[in-house]
């Protein structure tokens, strides 16, 4: 049975932190995703006791990941960090929260360890806030396996579908690139899936090299032809 990092969500507010980890969630079924939100009263602001129940709760031998929503939650997580017997098995990420929350939870859901899913957090700031430059024309690459696949499903490669495709290919020793119209994204990527707005009855071209580049085209064509279980 495979050990995944685990999530810690801290927010001033209970309702915001339940949402963030029920979306964090939806995208990777199988990593513990913790909400913490609000004080022990139910008011807004953060509860440090509940932070620090919450970062063992969530660890089942590969480390935790926490994010959090303001300034004063990041100080609750950090003390309840330096008050663990290994501060080294846990993370507290500068993310955007709902953006890192859901890519953390499929890096973790794909078997990444605590330093790679803290990483792939903290880069979806720089996914979320660089503007788009203008692209060059596609490039070829040489030696690749490539598909053309229908998006058989209605709304396309929004959040879930993306997730179950960034998930697919994590498993496979391969690099594959999605391409839609003028624009292209690591296919392991969720947010720069999202980006694509590829929707439902159009087409994507998969890119693929590398050992397992076959079976990464094979995936995704099974997982379009299923309507990516939506």
């Amino acid at each position: 049975m495979t050990t995944r990092v685990g999530l810690v969500v801290v927010s001033h507010s209970d309702m915001l932190a339940n949402g963030v980890a029920e979306l964090a969630t939806q995208m990777a079924p199988d990593t513990t995703v913790i909400p913490v939100g609000g004080t022990e009263e139910g008011g807004l602001g953060t509860d440090y006791n509940a932070v620090v129940e919450a970062l063992t709760d969530a660890d089942a031998g590969a480390g935790v990941v926490v994010l959090y929503d303001l300034g004063s939650a990041k100080m609750t997580a950090e003390m309840a960090v330096e008050s663990a017997d290994d501060p080294t098995r846990y993370a507290v990420v500068d993310a955007p929260l709902v953006e890192g929350a859901v890519v953390a939870a499929v890096a973790a859901q794909g078997g990444a360890a605590l330093a790679d899913v803290a990483s792939t957090a903290e880069g979806a700031a720089t996914e979320t806030t660089t503007p788009t430059p203008q692209r060059p024309a596609l490039h070829v690459v040489p030696d690749a396996t490539t598909a053309e696949v229908l998006l058989t499903n209605e709304v396309g490669l929004h959040a879930r579908p993306a997730a179950l495709l960034a998930r697919t290919v994590a498993e496979l020793d391969a690099d594959v690139t999605i391409r839609y119209g003028t624009e292209e994204a690591n296919a392991a990527s969720v947010l720069a899936l999202m980006g694509l707005s590829a929707p439902g009855g159009k087409s994507i071209t998969v890119v693929a090299t590398g050992k397992d580049a076959a079976e990464a085209v094979r995936r995704i064509q099974e997982l379009a032809e299923r309507g990516f279980d939506d």
